[in-house]
């Protein structure tokens, strides 16, 4: 198990903008003022490439970007960015991955696909528990110091600008933390060399699915997280239904395997929900609140 502490500007470059923008209800083709030069005849050059219509919006989306990088330059100079992974002999057991000692449930995919391709899960990325070797699998979680949510109490608009910029920083330190593990820590990627718009655009071997993602919807399973990572020691906390404090936080999974790739659970039977609650050791109805979003009506 290891910590990193991180600075706002070793991570600023690890930042999808394109989420930062949808946030403020920009579409991607506004965040690509975050690839400008910043000096003035380029900015001038990339508002006047817009429809004339759209330059209104151009130009409200390079004074967000202004700002938030003024936000940022603070940022720096007060809080960190704090990450903690730890890699765990695994091996998957049906729908279960069996880390180390510690049972963790997945869900897998119950809508049949158009092309007849397998249901999938997560678990299908670790090798099996009857092989009798060990897999690996990676384990993580990043958060932002909760005293950024004091920051411009007083100021609605750049009090929600640090909400939107401390979820990112979460993100992007998560992206810098795994490209480090993927290299240097698990070293099954020790030559990658990507560009930063390569790895937000995975480009690099495995995946990384975060607690709430369509491939690991039900967020309850930060108990069990938190139980493997300790997440206390980079000053996360969880609420009575396992959402995180501080709220810029994310924490999830790291698989290796060559042919790992996203993919959304979608909706899941009474079935499996059954079967699913018996795995957590939780009551049906307790689980159904959880993954009320996944359930077949």
């Amino acid at each position: 198990m290891s910590t990193i502490n991180y600075k706002i500007h070793e991570v600023s470059p690890y930042i999808n903008w394109i989420y930062f923008f949808h946030a403020w209800g920009f579409q991607p083709k506004f965040a690509a003022i975050a690839d400008i030069h910043g000096c003035d005849s380029c900015r001038a050059m990339w508002l006047a490439a817009f429809p004339q219509e759209e330059r209104a919006k151009a130009a409200e989306a390079m004074q967000l970007f202004k700002e938030a990088n003024r936000v940022l330059n603070r940022l720096d100079e007060v809080i960190t960015v704090q990450c903690i992974y730890r890699l765990c002999s695994a091996n998957a057991e049906g729908d279960n991955l069996l880390i180390e000692d510690t049972v963790f449930p997945l869900l897998r995919q119950q809508t049949p696909h158009p092309d007849g391709s397998p249901f999938l899960c997560l678990s299908d990325f670790i090798r099996p528990l009857s092989s009798g070797v060990a897999d690996t699998i990676g384990l993580f979680a990043s958060s932002v110091s909760a005293e950024s949510e004091n920051y411009y109490k007083d100021d609605p608009y750049k009090h929600l600008l640090v909400q939107t910029l401390t979820d990112r920083l979460a993100e992007a330190a998560t992206e810098k933390m795994h490209e480090h593990v993927r290299k240097a820590v698990w070293g099954y990627a020790p030559d990658e060399s990507l560009s930063i718009p390569d790895l937000l655009a995975e480009k690099y071997q495995g995946i990384r699915p975060a607690v709430g993602y369509p491939s690991l919807p039900d967020q309850s399973v930060n108990f069990i997280l938190d139980e493997l990572l300790d997440m206390k020691q980079i000053g996360i906390t969880l609420t009575e239904n396992g959402a995180m404090y501080p709220h810029a936080s994310v924490c999830g999974l790291m698989f290796s395997h060559p042919q790992s790739h996203y993919f959304a659970v979608g909706k899941i039977g009474e079935d499996q929900l059954e079967d699913y609650a018996r795995r957590r050791g939780k009551p049906t109805d307790e689980m159904r609140k959880f993954l009320a979003a996944n359930l077949k009506s």
